[in-house]
């Protein structure tokens, strides 16, 4: 039962976000994503912080081990990052120029297949954590799910805009970053399995799964939420406010899964 579920929340996170950044309309990307981008830093540190981290330090594990891994995972990601490997593209300035970690128009539009093969990695990942937490808890696993398509969200908005600058028609783009998002079943699929077969994995998994939300959350969306308040210096309420709600959503639902 707890692999349909993973399957379940897989494919719903990939394809309900690829399909929600298909239907956001150009016009209302600026306002759309940058309040996605406040929402979703809030949902992924709650999430890390009040569960993931949690659920894998009350495992029995040794606590040196996981703070090890905690750390790796953040110094891993910060170098799948700078090899492009990592992607989190959601950046869009409503000016007629498109960016990507400081990419315009011109300089992003070679790099389509980068963008597909960097976005599918990142898919099989989170379908990776997806797992984790499901073999942990169904809650967390949903918790987790609804966190990562938070993210995911305005990362495919991002994504769908710069194949659109590499030359792809809106079908194409569409469709291929659809094929993309179903790596995110595919490492469902391999990380249930995996931790099925070794329960001593399933806690460190689950601090990777913290490590990627911790800096996705304060290495990539924070500092574009400064860089955004910046531009309109009355926004920086309206952040802390969409980002306290999104760890009060988490904080609610974390209340309710001990309530049961």
């Amino acid at each position: 039962m707890t692999l349909v579920h993973v399957l379940l929340a897989t494919l719903a996170t990939g394809l309900l976000s690829v399909l929600a950044a298909a239907l956001v309309s150009v016009t209302l990307l600026k306002g759309v994503v940058h309040r996605l981008v406040s929402l979703s830093a809030g949902l992924l540190l709650a999430t890390a912080v009040l569960h993931l981290l949690p659920e894998a330090m009350e495992s029995g594990a040794d606590l040196h081990g996981l703070c090890a891994t905690l750390l790796a995972g953040l110094v891993g990601f910060f170098l799948l990052e700078k090899m492009a490997i990592l992607r989190h593209s959601h950046h869009y300035e409503g000016d007629g120029h498109e960016h990507e970690h400081g990419h315009d128009r011109h300089e992003a539009g070679p790099g389509g297949t980068l963008i597909l093969v960097g976005d599918a990695i990142h898919n099989f990942a989170d379908g990776v954590m997806i797992a984790a937490a499901f073999t942990a808890d169904v809650g967390l696993g949903w918790l987790t799910a609804v966190a990562i398509a938070a993210h995911e969200v305005p990362q495919e908005i991002g994504d769908f805009i710069l194949l659109l600058n590499a030359g792809y028609s809106r079908g194409r783009a569409l469709l291929f970053n659809a094929l993309a998002s179903l790596a995110a079943v595919a490492g469902g699929l391999v990380g249930w399995f995996a931790l099925s077969a070794g329960d001593s994995l399933k806690p460190h998994v689950l601090m990777l799964a913290a490590a990627s939300f911790i800096y996705i959350a304060l290495a990539d969306l924070v500092p574009d939420l400064h860089r955004e308040s910046r531009r309109a210096r009355a926004g920086w309420l309206r952040q802390f406010m969409l980002m306290a709600a999104g760890i009060l959503i988490i904080a609610f639902m974390t209340h309710r899964l001990h309530a049961h």
